[in-house]
């Protein structure tokens, strides 16, 4: 059955679901900020700037349970639909904002910056700089899509440019974890590296961040190609004419993620960086050091 134009979501959007996951966002959002100004790690910003998109979105769409029809009197409902399309659409690329960005430090925490096939000097700015362009893809596309109003020209190409958003991401990513995975390898049998060993003299276990981070890259991926296959499939297609997609294949991964890389915020990354003059910014307890120099 075809979806009606003045019918936002094409069901009855369910506000239980939306208040369980509201909370379980709001939980994770007031956790990462605790941890970020407890441990200083300023990298992982994004992830509260996610988790808060989250949260936010979800709100609007438990006000679309009320409020799933449009009516040209009444800008509420219009405004909540686009709020909750947009945000939980765009939340996800913060989380990869840090992903990316956590990288570098692993690299660098090591040492053995010589075994990354990119530059660490370049690497954050490559992926971060990707993701910003996908930020600004996704968003032009949602905005178009959901301001279509009836309008079948503007509305599939809102959707092409979403999904080409969504695209280039997952290539990006696909990228991304190459770099990593050939760092790794590296590690495990170059000369000189430490193998399955932890490095420094805490024994930072640098293998055990590498394999979470595979973890959140892989479930962003995957969130990422659902997208792609629901924007496929058109709007009255079964994964947008059916809301239990949007919370298991769209917030269950995410709540997944956040619960993940809850572990990053750890202060021993910087009294592990190795690498002779090069200008970092270190964090021990929270604390901003200068240069580390080897001897």
């Amino acid at each position: 059955m075809a979806k009606d134009d003045k019918d936002f979501y094409g069901y009855d959007p369910s506000l239980a679901a939306a208040i369980v996951t509201i909370i379980i966002f709001a939980i994770l959002t007031t956790l990462h900020l605790i941890l970020l100004f407890k441990t200083r790690t300023w990298f992982c910003i994004p992830f509260t700037i996610g988790a808060l998109f989250e949260v936010i979105g979800f709100i609007t769409r438990a006000l679309g349970h009320t409020n799933r029809y449009y009516i040209a009197s009444k800008p509420g409902p219009l405004v909540y639909f686009i709020i909750q399309a947009v945000l939980i659409l765009l939340a996800p690329l913060f989380f990869a904002a840090s992903v990316y960005m956590f990288l570098s430090r692993i690299i660098r925490a090591t040492g053995h910056t010589s075994y990354s096939p990119v530059c660490t000097k370049w690497l954050t700015k490559i992926f971060v700089g990707g993701d910003f362009l996908c930020l600004n893809i996704q968003s032009t596309g949602a905005s178009m899509l959901t301001n279509a109003k009836g309008n079948a020209k503007k509305a599939d190409l809102g959707t092409n440019i979403v999904m080409t958003g969504l695209v280039l991401q997952i290539v990006i990513f696909a990228f991304f974890v190459g770099v990593a995975g050939v760092w790794h390898r590296r590690m495990r049998s170059g000369p000189g590296a430490p193998g399955k060993h932890p490095v420094g003299a805490n024994g930072w276990d640098w293998e055990r961040y590498m394999w979470m981070l595979y973890v959140a890259s892989g479930i962003i991926t995957a969130r990422n190609l659902y997208r792609v296959v629901e924007y496929a499939m058109g709007e009255d297609g079964y994964l947008l004419m059916n809301e239990w997609s949007v919370y298991v294949l769209d917030a269950l991964p995410m709540v997944v993620v956040l619960v993940v890389c809850a572990r990053w915020y750890v202060g021993d990354l910087s009294g592990l960086l190795r690498e002779r003059g090069e200008e970092v910014e270190m964090m021990v307890d929270g604390e901003r050091r200068g240069t580390v120099r080897s001897e």
